[in-house]
């Protein structure tokens, strides 16, 4: 490892072992040292056995807050992987946490506002000379409470940054499960809310530019995330109409290749298509409205754009990076034969975290992006 890798890995560090290691546990404690640990995160193969992994932690990891969730594959230290457990540790020296669980089926805006706020405050109080804060998100997705959730931490996070990703089942999208307490529980979310002497900058990125071809939803159901009709015709035919593909050719790579975006706020983010329906619906991976514009957008090359972007994250040293990268990045990149080199570049910068059924920044919910948060050495004497 070069020592600006080193020096990250020690600010944050990070573990991986294979999913069905029935000594996996033991051998993420180990990799990743003594500690103490603020929290300990981990990312979860499908393949994994989630009631050996839940019932191992208090030995493993005594005392210490442990989250996570399962992936859609995931991101180790050695780039992407998959089939395995992938375990990240924030030190006490320079963070401090407190875990806030939100059951899905039961969200109140209000209670939540006021559990943020409580939290923030707290952290604030023990850790005064700490400015730096951040806030990690893990949700259920399949839940399709995503949007709901994000706009609900909003006005209790206040200027605090929130990255997050929504875990995954693979290429599945059968079951999706999230960490804390011991449980691996459908239908809820953690939300960790950071406290750090470490510089922080909470970021978000993807590599795609909108077109001028533009379609109009014109009828959909926004609670399933479904789209009947684009431009008054059936929204499978309209969106291969534009492509000048046969709607028989739409695929998963298909819908990768060629996401669409909306326009909010000034900025462009993707509302990725997650499969079409036997009846030649539209899923979405994320919210949806008749009379919402979509434009179409295409591809810069994945490799060289998060190269360029990672780099601007250094600042003149190496960071630690926690990441959640769409799941539909990663098959792009396997599609255009980039995911060697993709994969090389995660490895290279120093790039952990999980491949996500969708992420979150700040108050939305968005799509093939990847977003995360980008850690810095402390200065000798902080």
């Amino acid at each position: 490892m070069s020592a600006p890798l080193a020096l990250a890995a020690a600010v944050m560090p990070r573990a991986h072992v294979g999913a069905r290691d029935p000594d996996a546990l033991a051998q993420l404690a180990r990799g990743l040292g003594p500690g103490p640990f603020a929290a300990v995160i981990l990312f979860v193969s499908p393949e994994a056995d989630r009631a050996m992994v839940a019932s191992g932690l208090e030995t493993a990891f005594p005392g210490v807050t442990v989250i996570g969730c399962t992936t859609a594959g995931e991101i180790s230290p050695e780039g992407y992987a998959e089939g395995e457990i992938v375990a990240v540790a924030l030190p006490a020296a320079v963070f401090a946490v407190e875990c806030l669980g939100i059951d899905l089926a039961a969200l109140d805006g209000q209670e939540l506002i006021g559990r943020l706020i409580r939290a923030r405050a707290g952290l604030a109080r023990k850790h005064g000379g700490w400015e730096d804060e951040f806030a990690f998100l893990m949700v259920d997705g399949m839940s399709i409470r995503e949007d709901e959730l994000t706009a609900a931490l909003g006005p209790g996070l206040g200027p605090v940054p929130l990255f997050g990703g929504s875990a995954g089942d693979g290429t599945r999208f059968g079951a999706t499960f999230v960490l804390q307490d011991g449980l691996f529980r459908e239908g809820w979310a953690v939300l960790m809310m950071v406290r750090t002497a470490c510089k922080v900058r909470v970021f978000s990125l993807n590599h795609l530019t909108p077109t001028n071809r533009r379609m109009v939803v014109t009828g959909a159901d926004p609670a399933r995330r479904v789209v009947h009709q684009i431009n008054a015709e059936p929204a499978a035919q309209e969106y291969a109409r534009l492509l000048g593909k046969d709607p028989g050719q739409l695929t998963t790579f298909t819908f990768a290749a060629h996401p669409v975006v909306v326009r909010i706020g000034g900025s462009h983010h993707v509302r990725a298509i997650q499969r079409m329906a036997p009846n030649g619906d539209l899923v979405f991976f994320s919210a949806i409205d008749e009379g919402l514009v979509l434009t179409l957008a295409e591809p810069l090359d994945m490799a060289a754009h998060l190269d360029e972007a990672l780099r601007g994250l250094s600042d003149g040293v190496r960071p630690a990076i926690l990441a959640c990268d769409c799941i539909l990045r990663r098959i792009a990149a396997e599609e255009n034969q980039r995911f060697g080199a993709v994969s090389a570049l995660l490895k290279a910068h120093g790039v952990v975290g999980f491949s996500t059924y969708g992420e979150q920044l700040n108050s939305m919910h968005v799509n093939q992006t990847m977003t995360g948060v980008a850690i810095y050495p402390p200065k000798v004497g902080s």
